[in-house]
């Protein structure tokens, strides 16, 4: 099973401050078609212009990733954990029975671009926490590195569900394969660039839906690719 969406399909919409596009229904852009993937929420493509930002709201029994791919976001809790996010970065905020936070982008000049990713929990009303690790260019060349798991594992961010969040960077001959176990689904997302996906040629924004099985990569050009091993 393959299921396609490009990325012009997505929802769309542009404050000015911020530019944004959803994969899946959020704020006022709503399709029943296209609610979720599983335990896979929100994937929402964001330029936040310098100086401008995200201010102090509430979140809670959500599990927060954010995938920076361009420019820095600040970022600042009512956990008390005050950060820049950069690209390589990878942050997990599991707001529990509750948290408030704010994301910025003070650069006086530069687009923060970045990939905010809700990911529905296994258990609500946990205590909140947070984290925040690099992966270097070096660990997702020409491979598929675990970023996220439910468990840490390889030195990956953990998270309060049973899903696993690997990325990579492609060009020329570079490939990666991953195997799907049964029961379980995967969901494609081309951060930039393009690459072929079992022989579906991907662009940035584009997505794939698939359920077991193997997933193999290739042919890529600048392609950063996120695949998400969902139950």
């Amino acid at each position: 099973m393959l299921n396609l969406r490009k990325s012009e399909d997505r929802g769309h919409a542009n404050h000015g401050w911020l530019d944004s596009y959803h994969s899946f229904s959020f704020a006022d852009y709503y399709d029943p078609e296209h609610m979720g993937y599983g335990p896979l929420r929100v994937i929402n493509e964001d330029r936040v212009q310098a100086g401008s930002g995200f201010g102090t709201h509430g979140h809670r029994d959500m599990e927060i990733i954010s995938y920076v791919l361009d420019g820095a976001l600040a970022h600042q809790d009512s956990m008390g954990n005050g950060s820049a996010i950069v690209p390589g970065d990878v942050q997990r905020m599991s707001a529990g029975s509750g948290v408030r936070h704010s994301e910025y982008n003070h650069s006086r000049s530069g687009v923060t671009h970045f990939l905010q990713i809700w990911i529905e929990p296994k258990f609500t009303g946990i205590k909140p926490s947070y984290e925040q690790k690099h992966f270097s260019a070096d660990e997702k060349r020409g491979r598929l590195r675990l970023i996220v798991s439910p468990d840490g594992r390889d030195g990956s961010v953990s998270m309060n569900q049973d899903a696993f969040l690997y990325a990579g960077l492609f060009d020329g001959l570079e490939s990666a394969e991953l195997t799907i176990p049964a029961g379980r689904r995967a969901y494609v997302h081309v951060a930039r660039g393009s690459v072929s996906v079992n022989g579906e040629r991907l662009r940035a924004g584009d997505a794939l839906k698939t359920g077991a099985g193997s997933i193999e990569i290739t042919r890529g050009e600048g392609a950063e690719v996120l695949v998400f091993d969902l139950p």
